[in-house]
């Protein structure tokens, strides 16, 4: 009778003593499979939890013991056996016995309990880490649980180089992986250990040769090792088809293809009609957007694995092909996200990166509503740097010259919190925030420029933040604290003078404008506006004698200009004024504000209820 596996570890452990999960060593990439030396390997011991065995001594044992480099390693002993020594072992002997027992399973295929008798040992010693039978049996339990990274990173060590087991093993999760060009390297030393199976033991490995061989684009390789394989097995028919497509040789490729349809499993059969797609269209008797549709169609009742990922793989190419640009992104970014490309990877990232510049290009016609659509559908794949800076920035001005304002803060928002950094946080805030104030969040605003307070910026930055931070602050009826912010801002007089003269506030604005009036002679539109509204707050404030002063200051100024008449009005002598008469003067001031283009924000009102953009 078969014992669960989670019996077998709670007998074969101390009583009363919990047991945590063991993390497995993170794999290096497929782009860099690197040996570990001694050291490496020490680390990795040390990435065990920090304590004493509780089980010591077997480790140098396993050491000493005739390494495994073939099939035939594991020993003939029975998984009943092996179960009947652990439950005898004692705690001296309790190791050796789980590394029978491991090895028993292995021998039967049976993975998942294997790697949970690998992990408990190595919980009890964590310098099992260091020995190569033991990495090279947790290496194929996690390879046939298709765990490729982990699996690597067991197997690729100093004293698993030559070992005939292990390169086999490493070529087939290389090749899973991504690698090829390392897998096809690992070939020669794998030979041995190919040779001492048995032909359908050998299939796995050798469709893993040749899938790396096709993706090196040398098909004639792919077909000299398919030689060793069955001449009925589907999936070496399918790699053979495959193989014939590159080489041109048409007639010979729909047999093989044909035939891996016909005895395959579901999987095998929508992968020998992928190939089946790839070669009417190399023959010219299907055009691409016609093949894509009936790739999409694949990848809609066949979803992950291998085959989606292949349907991905040719979509991207097929969609090339029919100018699909849309098609070809949208199945770069899906094997981008969520499939392990390997070295691949650059080139892919390039291509999709290159297409989504061109469609969001000045240049390109599509509609803005589409183009902002693309962007933040693929804004994780956007270009680095200035490129993607730039790309951005072009698209958020197209929106913002449409009163898209909210569109086109949202995508300034992404880019000031997931791609600038520090500094370049600065000018994006001010941006963002001018963008909600548009749209009438004043809110949203302020909470721009408080996201980004902690970034050290220099005075300028600070001072263009603290201005934006004055209107919102403003425009959400806080107007006390707008004029603190602007309290040491140097050159802000203009803005607060606004301000002042929108609450009404005649006393602050004397104080305020005192310091900004013109001298005498020319007036354009702004000095003539701050000349006027001085002029009001202070005949409001009664103080006639002022007026005099002002007038005999500026009379000079405003002869000939259409505020004259204006000016005329608002410095008479106060019993000579009546109120219709200020209204009126109150009105022809000219619209020109000292606080310059800033002052246009102010008259924006919040937003309420639902927000447009």
């Amino acid at each position: 009778m078969k014992v669960p596996a989670i019996l077998l570890l709670a007998g074969a452990v101390s009583a009363g003593v919990e047991r945590g999960p063991v993390e497995a060593p993170k794999a290096p990439t497929p782009l860099h499979v690197q040996v570990p030396t001694p050291a490496n390997g020490a680390a990795i011991a040390q990435a065990q939890p920090e304590r004493d065995a509780r089980l010591p001594g077997f480790a140098p044992e396993l050491a000493d013991m005739p390494r495994i480099d073939g099939p035939n390693g594991w020993g003939d002993t029975s998984e009943r056996q092996a179960l009947a020594a652990l439950a005898r072992s004692r705690p001296a002997t309790r190791q050796r016995a789980r590394w029978g027992y491991a090895k028993a399973l292995i021998a039967r295929d049976r993975f998942a309990d294997a790697l949970g008798v690998l992990d408990a040992m190595l919980q009890d010693d964590a310098d099992l880490a260091l020995v190569a039978n033991y990495q090279l049996a947790r290496g194929i339990a996690l390879a046939e649980l298709d765990r490729p990274r982990e699996a690597l990173n067991a197997l690729v060590r100093e004293e698993l180089a030559g070992n005939a087991e292990a390169c086999l093993w490493r070529v087939r999760m290389l090749a899973a992986s991504g690698a090829h060009e390392e897998a096809l390297r690992e070939t020669r030393c794998a030979q041995g250990a190919l040779a001492a199976r048995g032909r359908d033991e050998r299939a796995p490995f050798l469709a893993a040769i040749a899938e790396s061989a096709l993706a090196r684009e040398l098909p004639q390789l792919a077909l000299h090792w398919l030689r060793l394989a069955p001449d009925g097995d589907p999936a070496a028919n399918i790699l053979r088809g495959r193989a014939h497509v590159a080489l041109g040789q048409y007639a010979e490729a729909r047999i093989r293809l044909g035939r891996g349809e016909r005895g395959g499993s579901a999987a095998q059969r929508y992968d020998a009609r992928l190939a089946l797609i790839e070669l009417a269209v190399a023959q010219r008797r299907m055009r691409p957007d016609a093949a894509l549709r009936e790739v999409d169609g694949i990848r809609f009742v066949w979803r992950g694995d291998r085959i989606e990922e292949r349907a991905l793989h040719l979509s991207h190419r097929l969609a090339k092909a029919a100018h699909n640009a849309r098609a070809s992104i949208a199945a770069g970014a899906t094997l981008i996200r969520y499939y392990d490309l390997g070295p691949d990877l650059p080139a892919m990232m390039a291509d999709v990166q290159g297409q989504l510049a061109a469609l969001l290009s000045p240049d390109n016609r599509m509609p803005l509503d589409q183009a902002a659509g693309l962007y933040w559908d693929y804004r994780d794949l956007m270009p680095a740097g200035g490129e993607g800076d730039a790309l951005v920035a072009r698209l958020a001005d197209r929106l913002q010259g449409q009163g898209l304002y909210v569109r086109a803060a949202e995508l300034l928002e992404h880019q000031m919190r997931h791609r600038a950094r520090d500094i370049a946080q600065g000018p994006l805030s001010v941006r963002v925030a001018t963008l909600q104030i548009l749209a009438g969040r004043p809110d949203r605003a302020l909470g721009a420029i408080r996201e980004t307070e902690r970034t050290i910026f220099p005075n300028e930055m600070l001072w263009d933040r603290a201005r934006i931070q004055a209107v919102a602050l403003h425009q959400m009826g806080r107007p006390d604290e707008a004029l603190a912010v602007l309290q040491d801002v140097p050159g802000s007089g203009g803005l607060q003078s606004e301000l002042l003269w929108k609450r009404r506030d005649w006393a602050r604005l004397v104080s305020a404008s005192a310091g900004e009036l013109p001298g005498p002679g020319a007036l354009n539109e702004v000095k003539q506006a701050v000349v006027l509204r001085y002029a009001i707050a202070l005949g409001m404030l009664g103080r006639e004698a002022e007026l005099a002063r002002l007038r005999t200051r500026y009379e000079a100024g405003f002869a000939g200009l259409a505020t004259a008449p204006v000016f005329d009005i608002l410095t008479r002598d106060a019993a000579s004024v009546d109120p219709e008469s200020v209204t009126r003067a109150m009105s022809a001031i000219p619209t020109a504000s000292p606080a310059g283009r800033i002052a246009d924000l102010l008259d924006i009102a919040p937003a309420a209820g639902p927000r447009r953009g």
